[in-house]
């Protein structure tokens, strides 16, 4: 290191002697390629082959720790041949193998193996015989454990593999407090604690099968009941499980929305509905100090428990599905808000996210607290019931006080935008879209609800509109687009983003009208072009940074690579601003990249042009399953039918896009003043609702 001098001479190593390597600095693990069994706090990581071999994140998690990295299926010596290795659900796997055996005639296998994994940590491995005389087969399981967090393990630092010792029917391996526990059905006929090995000897008849089942659980000694700690920048999943008690499937919490369904003349959407509505329900969690309220974790590996933006992001997209999701998420994150006097007074923590080569790292508190009364605002129009909106209404405006509050610095410096993060900035564009859309959303919740304050915001929301459509504009040759950001003394950055696409986001308002955006319709119109070039739009969906920008990287997570959820708004609000051909182009673009992806589609890709043949390069860094993408594949397909409510106002309407991308679309088992609704659009683009609560109008 510069600027220090050793004090000693360093000793003489012999000829020919290798300098020890430099440990290793953590590294993320690539998890594009495996199989992710979730049932948060539950987990199961494996590779295609179902071989748990203790490397990378493979394993068994529980509350955040690895309770099992090894688990090596021999038969008879070796190892069985994997055909098949794929998802049955997103809480379980299922890999297909065939056993070769010395003297079997022909090339045809006579031992087939089927291992069926579940997150909630059960595995069932089950031997088929074809052979027509009784077989018998030595078989041995190789089980072993580190007991590391989820922290330390997704950025490549594992712990070492601990000693096992026979318990009951298996293994015990214990460490920091927690104790992992195999038990295994039958009972072994051998059990060596020394190399973590059970042993059976199975005899099948001909056409015959048999099954060997293994239970995994972790138990704790007590302490930390919250169940939340960070290892480096990783929230570890929680709520723990209660001390000694191992928690079972029966303990998931239940969907917190409808049971929605797509039906749609390009089938891939019906599938893309439903595995994203499957990995959400895997995501949903439990508030420890409230377990009737749940809210959907960030994503695995990264983001395995409450990140406040996602969370409120996947519930806003989820509302057309009710409100029970939003409601519990925002009643959690009220509860965390901040309340002791100051400048942060009503501010929603979050933590700092990077933004790519040409920003600053942003604040995801700041996106929460301006996100917190939208969700409030937009819940009631699809039909929060009025003692809810009423217990939220204060925590709604305290964030609407601290953006008053952040926005009103002392004399001398610039004012009337929100910095992100306070209180140096910079002045993001999506920021500054985030706090208009809470201005106007909020105003008219308020004014619902009797308050004075509703003008005052909608007088700041209306200078803002005024001052950004200036000051945020930067005029090119092809007719300008909006600045990034402003820099804390006011210069433009130009780089044409993905975080353009919120200023398309404008919020749901009274009567089914949309809120009036931070551009004018001339403006609009120029970055609904930019959107829809070749630069942005990459064929697989938008990218986070156009390919003529500098910096761009097809793997920067935001300067360049596929953000789903990106893609989902844009699509959305091109739609909603008479872009629909453009619209129309991202959706049939994500739904081909969700094809490729067994319909689980990550967080983001790589924003490699699409070509003829091609599919669409996984991210190594990439959440699979991931909130905001999961989320946002519903809120694409649900977008087409232009639904917009007004429960309190008693209409709802439908505007689907004319052009039909998808073909005809029907929609059943959505909830709209907390009744069933359905709807159908024709391939012609024409909209009819066929299910509705009583007295709740068509509008236009």
């Amino acid at each position: 290191m510069p600027g220090i001098v050793p004090l000693t001479h360093p000793p003489q190593r012999p000829t020919g002697e290798r300098r020890p390597a430099p440990p290793r600095p953590p590294q993320p693990q690539p998890v594009h390629s495996s199989l992710v069994c979730v049932a948060l706090p539950a987990l199961a990581v494996s590779p295609a082959s179902g071989q748990l071999t203790g490397q990378g994140t493979d394993g068994f998690y529980r509350d955040g720790r690895r309770v099992l990295s090894r688990c090596e299926l021999r038969v008879a010596g070796d190892e069985p041949l994997v055909l098949q290795g794929r998802l049955d659900g997103a809480d379980r796997a299922r890999f297909l193998g065939v056993i070769r055996r010395v003297g079997e005639r022909g090339p045809d296998p006579d031992i087939r193996v089927e291992r069926l994994r579940s997150a909630d940590g059960t595995e069932r491995i089950t031997f088929h015989s074809s052979a027509s005389r009784p077989v018998r087969l030595p078989v041995e399981i190789r089980l072993g454990t580190d007991l590391a967090e989820l922290g330390s393990i997704a950025v490549g630092l594992p712990g070492p593999e601990l000693r096992a010792a026979v318990h009951g029917s298996g293994l015990r391996w214990s460490g920091a407090g927690v104790h992992a526990v195999v038990s295994a059905s039958p009972t072994p006929q051998d059990a060596l604690a020394s190399a973590g090995l059970l042993r059976w000897e199975l005899e099948l008849p001909p056409g015959g099968r048999r099954t060997v089942e293994l239970h995994t659980g972790l138990e704790h000694d007590g302490g930390d009941s919250a169940g939340r700690r960070r290892s480096g920048t990783v929230l570890i999943p929680g709520p723990r499980t209660e001390p000694g008690v191992a928690r079972t499937r029966s303990a998931r919490p239940p969907r917190p929305w409808t049971a929605a369904r797509l039906e749609c003349d390009d089938h891939r959407a019906d599938a893309l509905m439903a595995a994203a509505l499957d990995d959400l329900h895997g995501l949903v969690m439990r508030d420890p100090a409230a377990p009737a309220d749940t809210f959907v974790a960030g994503g695995f590996p990264w983001r395995c428990g409450l990140s406040p933006v996602e969370a409120l992001w996947a519930a806003r997209m989820l509302l057309p599905l009710g409100s029970r999701l939003a409601a519990g998420t925002l009643r959690v994150l009220a509860r965390s808000q901040q309340a002791a006097p100051g400048v942060d007074f009503g501010r929603i923590p979050g933590p700092l996210r990077d933004a790519g080569p040409h920003a600053p790292p942003s604040c995801t508190g700041v996106e929460a607290t301006l996100l917190f009364p939208t969700v409030l605002a937009e819940a009631r129009r699809w039909g929060l019931p009025d003692h809810e909106t009423e217990r939220l209404l204060p925590a709604a405006e305290r964030c609407l006080r601290w953006l008053r509050t952040v926005t009103d610095p002392p004399a001398g410096s610039r004012g009337g935008y929100v910095p992100d993060p306070a209180p140096g900035g910079p002045y993001r564009c999506e920021t500054q879209a985030h706090a208009h859309r809470a201005a106007l959303l909020g105003a008219d919740l308020l004014e619902a609800t009797g308050s004075s304050d509703a003008a005052a915001l909608r007088d700041w929301a209306a200078d803002l509109r005024t001052r950004f459509r200036t000051d945020f504009w930067c005029e090119d040759g092809a007719g300008g687009r909006p600045a990034a950001l402003l820099t804390a003394d006011g210069r433009p950055l130009p780089q044409l983003g993905s975080t353009t696409v919120h200023l398309l986001d404008t919020g749901l308002l009274g009567g089914g009208a949309l809120a009036p955006g931070l551009l004018d319709a001339t403006q609009t119109d120029q970055l609904a072009r930019a959107l829809e070039s070749p630069a942005m739009d990459s064929g697989w969906g938008l990218r986070g940074m156009g390919t003529k920008e500098s910096g761009y990287n097809p793997f920067g997570h935001r300067s360049g690579a596929v953000r789903v959820h990106d893609t989902a708004i844009a699509a959305a609000g091109l739609a909603a601003a008479g872009h629909e051909q453009a619209a129309g182009a991202l959706t049939r673009g994500i739904l081909d990249a969700a094809d490729s992806f067994a319909h689980r589609l990550p967080e983001m890709y790589a924003g490699e042009q699409r070509t003829a043949g091609g599919v669409p390069v996984p991210h190594p860094a990439a959440c699979r399953p991931a909130a905001v993408a999961a989320a946002g594949a519903v809120h694409i397909l649900i977008a087409l039918a232009g639904l917009r409510p007004d429960v309190p106002g008693g209409t709802v309407s439908l505007r689907p896009l004319r052009t039909a991308p998808l073909g005809a679309i029907q929609l059943t088992g959505l909830s709209v003043a907390e009744q069933p609704f359905a709807a159908r659009v024709s391939r012609l683009g024409m909209g009819m609702v066929e299910t509705a609560a009583e007295g709740l109008q068509l509008g236009s």
